[in-house]
C-alpha cells in the first residue's frame, strides 16, 4: 500500500506540476519562470559533504563527485526535465546518496537545455563528456544513469555510441524514463488520468522544443524503435501511476527479447520519478539501485574472471 507521504505528494505535484503539463501555453510560462529561479549548482551541504570539482565541456559545466580511494566505476548521471528543466535540489540529493553508498566517482553534465538548445546541443556535450570518461576509465566500469528525459538521454546515447563504434557502459539505471514519445501506445491515454504530474499536451510541447525536426518515431527521440541489442544490462524503474510506464514496459520486453537482461522494479501506486523524493518507497527505490551496482563487477574483476575461466579452459582433463 503507497505510503501516507507518497499520496501527500501525488496530491501537491496534481495542482502544481500537473499544470505545467496542461497545455503548450502553460509549459511555457513555467519554462519562463524557471529560467529566473534555476540553481544547477550542487547545494552547499552536498559540497561540505563530497568532494566536488568543478570541469567545462563544450562551454557548459560538468560537475565531477570523486570516488572512494581504489574504486574505478564511474556513473554519467544525466538529469531529468522534460529537456527544457534544469537539475534540481532533488536529483543532487539522489547523486549525493548513490556517491556516499557506493563509492563510485559520479559524473554530472549541467547539458544544454530547450528551447535555448536542441537534440544536437545536448547530445554533442553528453557524447564528448562520454569520451572524455572513456580516456580515463574502462566501458566496464563506467555506468549511465538517468532519470526522465535523463533515462532517454542514457539509452539514445549508449545508441548514437554504437553506431560511432565506442564501447557500451557497463551498465544501465532507467528511472521513469521517457523512451516512446511518439504516442502510438493507446495505454498512455489512459495512463495519463492517473499520472499526477505528467501531461501529454505539455509533454510534446517539450518534445517540439528540443527535437530539431526529428520525427517521434525516430529512435534518436524515441529510442523504443531503435536497436535495442547495442544496450547493456539494465535495471528499470517505474510506477503504476506514471504515464510513461505502459511504454516502459514495451521496451523491457523488447530489449529482453533482443537479448539485453533488464530487472523492473514496477512500484504499485508510485508517480513520476518517485525514487527522487524522500519517503519510504524511495528508500527501497535506491536500495534496489545500490544492490543492482553493487553486484556489478569492476573491469578488473571481469578481467581476472576472465582469465581464470581461460587458464581453467586449457588445462589438460585429468586422466579417467
Amino acid at each position: 500500500m503507497p505510503s501516507l507521504k507518497s499520496h501527500l505528494v501525488s496530491f501537491v505535484l496534481r495542482h502544481s506540476r500537473k499544470k505545467a503539463f496542461s497545455s503548450p501555453e502553460n509549459l511555457q510560462r513555467w519554462i519562463a519562470y524557471a529560467r529566473k529561479t534555476e540553481d544547477y549548482h550542487p547545494p552547499a551541504l552536498l559540497k561540505a559533504r563530497l568532494n566536488i570539482t568543478e570541469t567545462e565541456i563544450d562551454g557548459f559545466p560538468v560537475y565531477e563527485i570523486a570516488p572512494k580511494a581504489g574504486e574505478r566505476r564511474r556513473i554519467l548521471y544525466m538529469h531529468g526535465g522534460a529537456y527544457v528543466f534544469q537539475i534540481t535540489s532533488y536529483h543532487w540529493g539522489l547523486i549525493a546518496e548513490m556517491a556516499e553508498r557506493l563509492g563510485f566517482g559520479i559524473t554530472v553534465p549541467i547539458y544544454p537545455i530547450a528551447p535555448e538548445h536542441d537534440f544536437h546541443d545536448m547530445f554533442g556535450m553528453v557524447g564528448d563528456v562520454y569520451r572524455r570518461m572513456l580516456e580515463q576509465t574502462d566501458a566496464e566500469d563506467i555506468v549511465f544513469m538517468g532519470d526522465s528525459a535523463g533515462g532517454n538521454m542514457a539509452v539514445v546515447l549508449t545508441m548514437m555510441a554504437a553506431e560511432e563504434g565506442l564501447p557500451a557502459p557497463s551498465h544501465h539505471v532507467l528511472i521513469s524514463p521517457g523512451l516512446d514519445v511518439s504516442l502510438a501506445n493507446p495505454e498512455v491515454f489512459e495512463a495519463e488520468r492517473q499520472d499526477p504530474w505528467l501531461g501529454i499536451p505539455g509533454g510534446l510541447e517539450a518534445v517540439r522544443l528540443y527535437s530539431a525536426g526529428f520525427d517521434r518515431k525516430d529512435w534518436h527521440i524515441s529510442p523504443l524503435y531503435g536497436d535495442l541489442s547495442v544496450l547493456p544490462k539494465t535495471l528499470l524503474l517505474t510506477g503504476s501511476r506514471d504515464m510513461l510506464t505502459p511504454d516502459n514496459l514495451i521496451f523491457a520486453e523488447r530489449a529482453r527479447a533482443a537479448g539485453v537482461e533488464v530487472d523492473v522494479v514496477y512500484e504499485e501506486g508510485m508517480f513520476h520519478v518517485w525514487p527522487l523524493i524522500e519517503m519510504p518507497e524511495a528508500r527501497r527505490a535506491r536500495d534496489s539501485i545500490v544492490a543492482f551496482l553493487n553486484s556489478a563487477p569492476t573491469a578488473g574483476r571481469a578481467r581476472a574472471r576472465r582469465r581464470t575461466k581461460a587458464a581453467f579452459a586449457e588445462r589438460p582433463a585429468a586422466a579417467e
